[in-house]
C-alpha cells in the first residue's frame, strides 16, 4: 500500500479531483497556502494499491492534459502537479509532523 501526497495546480484541482473521483479513487483534500511551486495549489492524499499506481498515474496525466486540449496549456514553466509516493508503513512519522 502506498500513500501518494499530490500538489496540483489550482488550474487542474476541480477537474482533477471529479476525474479521479469518477474513477472510484478515494482522497483527502488538504486546503493550504504558501509558496510550495511559488503558486496557488491544492494537495492530495490518496491510498493506493501498489499495483494501481501506474493506472492512477496515467489517469492524473490524462486528466491534465484533457484540461490543457480544452483551454490550451500554461505559459511559462508551471507544473501540472507534484506527487510525492510514500510507503504507508513509512508515513506515520510524515503525518505526525502535519498535525
Amino acid at each position: 500500500m502506498k500513500l501518494m501526497i499530490c500538489v496540483v495546480h489550482n488550474r487542474y484541482a476541480d477537474e482533477m479531483e471529479q476525474g479521479l473521483k469518477s474513477k472510484g479513487y478515494r482522497m483527502t483534500e488538504l486546503a493550504s497556502s504558501g509558496g510550495f511551486l511559488r503558486k496557488g495549489n491544492t494537495t492530495f492524499l490518496l491510498g493506493i494499491e501498489n499495483k494501481d499506481v501506474k493506472d492512477l498515474q496515467n489517469e492524473m496525466k490524462a486528466i491534465c492534459t484533457g484540461i490543457e486540449t480544452k483551454k490550451g496549456k500554461l505559459k511559462g514553466s508551471e507544473s501540472r502537479y507534484t506527487s510525492f509516493l510514500v510507503d504507508v508503513k513509512d508515513s506515520l512519522p510524515l503525518l505526525n509532523q502535519l498535525k
